[in-house]
């Protein structure tokens, strides 16, 4: 018995490798593997003795350890969890987790190896930002290379365009069915830039979808909205170097201002065939989102050029081309009735404690009465319509 009941076909727009410190030194180029830091857990639920226990393994779970964790059976997502989980880090566990999770599909992205690639900072040496990269979708491409349910997300920095084209090409001719981007200014232009219109084509002509993913961006605000005079406020998991109160409440703004700047710049517009998603970022700011861009392209097109080249409105654009992962805590039924059951997927976050512990159960909920086409395409649709070779691969 699987977890995805039976009769009920699910694509998983969310999971996740539990790097280990090596992930990305082990595939860097050797001029480049000195320079390139270790992997760190030091802002995360996973200790610093959890890992050295596992690396102490040879890199892997034990034996036992392994069996514990096939036994859960169909529990297996609501107890196997962080490094600790079934295939964190070991392709021939993930795909036993797969069988047992019993979905036909999975976005495969990194948890902490993005720090270096996607780093904000304009003092990174590119090639290092982009050798990192290079590290990253090696290591992806072979993790997901014997399971074709798993669909392994590559990470391009788009600070360089003549170096994110050249990644992207890289990416592209191994076969990586997706591409994250960092959902910040890139270097000092918008990812509307004319310097980044080949990127974008490029993803276009070849059916792969753009995604942003929490990560893509600093996680935290600025200090100077923490300081109230008051003592300071712990992060979701105890801490202080993860999502505060704050934090999760201006979540949307980044991936909101870079794909406010996909549609005004027109990218959408130029590129029909372009798709993307944007996951673990929330979806409640999507029905406004679409509503105020209408707003704008309506009452601003008479004094902006630009705008008046539109053949569709924002929303038709982003309905046609995008799809946002809600939280399992947000209510995405009404989100749906706000906006379009064409802009939301069903994911996991596998095997992040985010994803809680029975996430089919909490979006059942949410979904509640609504026609079983809502569902349809919420768990299949439309991930198959973002991410076209999906359906190839699951029909080969």
């Amino acid at each position: 018995m699987t977890y995805a009941p039976a009769g009920r076909t699910i694509y998983d727009a969310d999971s996740h490798i539990m790097e280990l410190p090596d992930f990305l030194k082990k595939y860097a180029d050797p001029a480049l593997r000195d320079a390139i830091p270790e992997v760190s857990y030091s802002a995360s639920l996973v200790t610093d003795e959890e890992v050295a226990v596992i690396m102490g393994q040879g890199g892997r779970h034990t034996a036992e350890h392994v069996a514990a964790q096939v036994a859960l059976g169909d529990g297996l997502i609501a107890s196997s969890k962080e490094i600790q989980a079934l295939g964190a880090f070991t392709s021939a566990d993930r795909s036993t987790a797969m069988d047992m999770l019993g979905f036909a599909r999975q976005l495969v992205f990194a948890t902490h190896s993005v720090a270096l690639p996607f780093s904000a900072s304009s003092k990174v040496d590119p090639a290092l930002r982009y050798g990192a990269a290079r590290a990253h979708n090696r290591h992806m491409i072979e993790f997901c290379a014997a399971d074709p349910r798993l669909m392994g997300v590559a990470v391009v920095p788009l600070d360089d365009p003549e170096r994110a084209m050249a990644e992207l090409d890289f990416v592209l001719a191994a076969g990586l069915p997706a591409v994250w981007v960092p959902h910040r200014p890139c270097g000092d232009r918008s990812p509307g830039h004319v310097d980044l219109d080949p990127f974008w084509a490029r993803l276009a002509e070849s059916g792969t979808a753009f995604t942003l993913h929490v990560g893509g961006a600093p996680l935290q605000i600025s200090k100077a909205w923490m300081n109230n005079g008051r003592p300071p406020t712990r992060d979701w998991m105890g801490g202080g170097e993860n999502l505060r109160t704050k934090d999760i409440a201006l979540l949307h703004e980044g991936p909101e201002a870079f794909l406010t700047m996909m549609v005004l710049d027109g990218v959408l517009e130029r590129h029909p065939g372009l798709r993307g998603a944007c996951v673990e970022l929330g979806a409640g700011w999507v029905p406004e989102l679409s509503r105020r861009l209408d707003w704008v392209v309506k009452n601003w097109s008479r004094v902006d050029d630009n705008l008046k080249r539109f053949t569709r409105r924002p929303s038709e654009q982003i309905a046609d081309q995008l799809a946002f992962t809600p939280f399992v805590f947000e209510e995405v039924g009404r989100f749906i009735d706000q906006s379009s059951p064409d802009l939301y997927l069903f994911s996991t976050d596998y095997p992040h404690v985010e994803g809680g512990r029975n996430p089919i159960a909490r979006f059942e909920s949410a979904l509640g009465e609504r026609d079983p086409t809502v569902r349809d395409k919420f768990y299949a649709e439309n991930f198959l319509r973002i991410f076209p070779s999906a359906r190839v691969a699951a029909a080969a």
